[in-house]
């Protein structure tokens, strides 16, 4: 059994946690945070600490952290010969370069920490510094996923941008459809088939050919009467997506 120990306690972290509490080939054995607060949810089933001179030896490392401390902590890390990883989807593995062993494991899906996820159906993106590594990183990944992707760095940027906006910005919509209903009492709810729907439209055709609305139709009239409902930030929006889809399918305002 090969031993892990987990950096973090944000979202990423509390699920690898998870994901691999009942594994057969791979444990958790620590959990490093420098706030003590955030390793209580954790004390009571594995080691935690504070301090990087107490973090315990082991054969896999993993930075489930944020962008910004990626670097910082690295640095202060004492070197290991074991194989050091970071879950970021928009930073080299070679932040990690001083390690003789490192690489990605970034999981892509959106995370929450009071939300389930199924880990065997999200994609994890590995690349390491060596083929014997990233047969290491396929040996971990597998435990948890059926899907495993060797992404290069540069391919990971371009793929964590392309996950902000069928995500992050995706989500973001969500957020002023919702405000919209609440201004005129309906209930969010009446949209989840429609916001369902759509989603699983464009894992069987391409998002191009799904698209559908008063934009791609050229109805200006509807698209008239919904600006005068909105106010001015969401005014901006709308009519920059609208734009947007119609110079995509070769319209014109």
């Amino acid at each position: 059994m090969k031993r892990i120990v987990l950096f973090g306690t944000g979202n990423v972290a509390t699920h690898l946690f998870e994901a691999y509490k009942n594994s057969d080939n791979f444990k958790i054995i620590q959990v490093y945070n420098h706030a003590s607060e955030t390793l209580q949810a954790f004390k009571d089933q594995v080691a935690i600490t504070t301090n990087l001179d107490e973090i315990a030896p082991a054969d896999i490392y993993i930075f489930a952290l944020k962008d910004d401390v990626l670097a910082e902590l690295s640095k202060k890390t004492k070197e290991t010969d074991a194989l050091v990883l970071h879950t970021s989807g928009a930073v080299s593995k070679e932040v990690l370069n001083k390690f003789k062993n490192h690489g990605v494991f970034y999981p892509l899906q959106t995370f929450s920490k009071n939300k389930e996820v199924d880990f065997s159906n999200i994609p994890i993106c590995i690349e390491a510094n060596t083929k014997a590594n990233t047969n290491s990183l396929k040996e971990l990944g597998s435990e948890i996923s059926e899907k495993i992707f060797e992404i290069s760095s540069q391919q990971r940027k371009s793929l964590h941008v392309a996950a902000v906006f069928v995500s992050n910005f995706v989500n973001f919509l969500y957020t002023e459809g919702e405000k919209i209903c609440q201004d005129n009492l309906i209930p969010f709810e009446i949209l989840h088939p429609l916001i369902l729907e759509t989603a699983s439209k464009v894992t069987k055709m391409s998002p191009l050919e799904s698209q559908t609305g008063p934009a791609k139709r050229k109805d200006q009239d509807v698209i008239n009467s919904h600006l005068e409902l909105l106010n001015e930030e969401q005014q901006k929006i709308y009519s920059l997506l609208t734009l947007s889809i119609q110079n995509l399918h070769g319209k014109e305002l």
